[in-house]
């Protein structure tokens, strides 16, 4: 499998460019981020292990598949992984919601862990962990930190954007943890946004721009 996964999909280009507009307000782009998240989850579960068990169906009995007793967790990076929750758990509604908190110093752009609350399961767990941007890499690559601390083994990272400086930072930290990602972006600016990007994902999402 590759590590990293760039999706194609027409329908997700689109909402990705309404998503990345300036023009967008707020209600909307809750709205778009959950649902791109929710047409990449498709690809992304599609490894999930499923068992056999046994259902009545009204006509006769057969032999099905459902998804196997392996805990899924979703952990957001506060506060911008939070809008991408439902999308997932529209799929599965009983997957578990952990958070981390990252803020970034943005005059070293280095991440601080300023909060986390983690299933007591969490070892045996698929872990995604959310964040609809990819800048630098440190809140990810720092959050990832901590869940390996934990014994997590079976880690994948969804993010919306993604910069090249971010991907390579990432691969170099954490070279078995998949990525799926809707873009791949053009450069990191000297603020450590991403470029063209689609501003602050978090004060877009929650009406806090200045």
């Amino acid at each position: 499998m590759k590590k990293i996964f760039i999706f194609h999909h027409p329908l997700i280009d689109h909402k990705l460019s309404i998503l990345r507009d300036k023009r967008t307000k707020t209600p909307q782009f809750q709205m778009l981020v959950k649902e791109i998240t929710s047409l990449m989850t498709y690809e992304i579960m599609k490894d999930l292990v499923t068992e056999q068990t046994k259902i009545e169906t009204p006509v006769s009995t057969m032999t099905a598949h459902r998804l196997s007793k392996c805990p899924i967790v979703l952990l957001p990076i506060l506060r911008a992984g939070l809008g991408m929750v439902d999308g997932i758990r529209m799929f599965v509604p009983f997957a578990k919601v952990g958070h981390i908190g990252m803020i970034r110093d943005e005059e070293t752009l280095q991440p601080r862990t300023y909060y986390h609350k983690l299933p007591d399961d969490i070892s045996d767990a698929q872990v995604f962990v959310l964040d609809p941007m990819l800048a630098t890499g440190g809140s990810v690559v720092a959050a990832i930190d901590h869940l390996k601390a934990q014994n997590v083994s079976q880690i994948t990272f969804i993010c919306l954007l993604a910069s090249p400086e971010g991907l390579t930072y990432f691969s170099t930290q954490h070279p078995d943890v998949q990525i799926y990602t809707a873009a791949i972006d053009e450069k990191l600016n000297a603020q450590g946004y991403i470029v063209p990007g689609l501003g602050d994902a978090g004060d877009r999402l929650f009406g806090t721009e200045s």
